[in-house]
């Protein structure tokens, strides 16, 4: 496994949150063990890139990684140590007898140092469990509004798990301490949930707005009025101007997607003219005659 998480990804150094962000999904499309059932190496090379992005998501931790002062893993780096640091004389104080002689062996990066750097003095060796992973389907509205909810592990135990108001596709949620337990009493590791969150048959999300087409009558086209519309929160009322075109588009300020710094988006709606589904006999005798003393060609703008 590289120990470089731009390597892993296929990014350059100075690659932009987004450019991270779309090389491990696309990465993830091909490695996912859902897709490739049975294949070790796969699900080996999914658990790299996991383990890389992990990194270069966050901010901090990739400022740390630069900066030499954590290793691929997230774990501390230890500072590169000589044996003129521990010239000190024999007896107990001998470098050569404890866990810190074997420095010399290289950083934290070798294979030697990494292993002597987690014994502790009863000489176990401690390590941190593994993270496991899994993905979970939540509804629309749960995504936007927030709930708490049980994931099924395949091993028998159920864990819940709080989805935060405006989760998103494709987001993860950590777990923490309810990963693989840790060997030699060290801290058991995470449990990371890949949230997929089902398409609403009416809503569509824009970042932190909500998008929605909504069908009127005729007569509150022409006439306008107020009409009842859904939101992720609840109906509220909004005021139709006289007049409205399909296409016309309305602001909700307020009613959108939650923010994760505090207020929300706002909801846009679309609206759509609607005829009635059976012929109406007096609403065609009055078109006809209105037609007839109105001339009016809407495409006119678009003959060539």
């Amino acid at each position: 496994m590289s120990q470089d998480p731009y390597e892993l990804l296929g990014v350059k150094r100075d690659a932009s949150q987004k450019d991270i962000q779309s090389a491990f999904r696309k990465l993830a499309k091909k490695l996912h063990p859902d897709l490739n059932p049975g294949d070790r190496k796969a699900e080996e090379r999914f658990k790299e890139i996991s383990t890389a992005y992990e990194i270069l998501s966050d901010e901090e931790k990739r400022g740390r990684f630069d900066r030499g002062e954590i290793d691929m893993t997230g774990a501390e780096r230890a500072q590169r140590s000589y044996y003129r640091d521990y010239a000190s004389a024999g007896g107990t104080d001998n470098p050569y007898r404890s866990n810190a002689g074997f420095a010399d062996f290289g950083d934290a990066d070798d294979i030697f140092a990494s292993f002597f750097s987690r014994r502790t003095g009863g000489g176990r060796a401690r390590s941190q469990g593994q993270d496991r992973r899994f993905s979970m389907e939540v509804d629309f509205l749960e995504a936007i509004n927030g709930t708490r909810t049980e994931v099924k592990l395949p091993d028998g135990p159920a864990l819940e798990v709080g989805i935060p108001p405006g989760t998103r596709d494709g987001q993860t949620l950590r777990l923490r301490g309810k990963g693989e337990p840790g060997a030699g009493g060290g801290p058991a590791g995470d449990a990371l949930i890949e949230i997929r969150v089902r398409p609403h048959r009416f809503f569509t999300r824009d970042g932190d707005d909500i998008r929605l087409e909504l069908p009127i009558s005729l007569g509150e086209a022409v006439l306008g009025g107020k009409v009842r519309v859904p939101t992720p929160s609840g109906p509220v009322n909004l005021t139709l101007p006289p007049h409205s075109n399909t296409g016309k588009v309305l602001r909700l300020k307020g009613k959108g997607v939650p923010k994760r710094g505090g207020g929300h988006g706002d909801v846009y709606v679309s609206l759509k003219i609607v005829l009635p589904d059976q012929p109406d006999e007096r609403l065609t005798s009055l078109v006809k005659e209105w037609a007839a003393a109105h001339p009016h060609d809407p495409r006119k703008n678009m003959e060539a």
